[in-house]
């Protein structure tokens, strides 16, 4: 099981910030060979189910996150959101903050654990920076584009 840590500081209010992140379609925009769904589709809450489907044809399969908590940014005060990964080929869980960082801006902090059965730990090393330059990638992504 390989963990890491994304912290983001960007010149958004809280709201903002945390709609862009939580977008889920959008994250299928910004994660390569990925398409994402939500069910019901909107407004998210606890229990939604967030759907990324990764890969090409036969080549895919299915990565179902359930919110788990679901706390938006409310006056000023941070938000936080859990998803809980239950798939077949991707375990773990991933938790997206926003709380108010230096100078008026946001900080974006996105923790995750993920576990892909029957892959080996010896292989965490790779996957650990892999994910966060995915991740990352992403992150910035959403961030940057409304």
């Amino acid at each position: 099981m390989a963990n890491f840590l994304l912290e983001r500081t960007a010149p958004l209010p809280l709201d903002e910030a945390w709609r862009r992140i939580t977008r889920w379609r959008r994250h299928g925009d910004v994660v390569p060979l990925t398409v994402v769904t939500v069910v019901p589709p909107e407004p998210t809450r606890v229990g939604t189910v967030v759907m990324a489907r990764s890969g090409v044809g036969p080549l895919s399969f299915e990565d179902p996150m359930v919110v788990t908590v679901w706390q938006p940014p409310q006056d000023g005060a941070p938000g936080m959101c859990r998803l809980e990964k239950r798939g077949r080929v991707v375990l773990g869980w991933a938790e997206l903050e926003v709380r108010p960082g230096p100078g008026g801006r946001t900080r974006v902090v996105w923790r995750e654990e993920i576990r892909i059965r029957l892959l080996p730990s010896l292989f965490d090393g790779l996957l650990r920076p892999s994910a966060r330059y995915v991740f990352g990638r992403a992150l910035n992504r959403l961030l940057r584009h409304p």
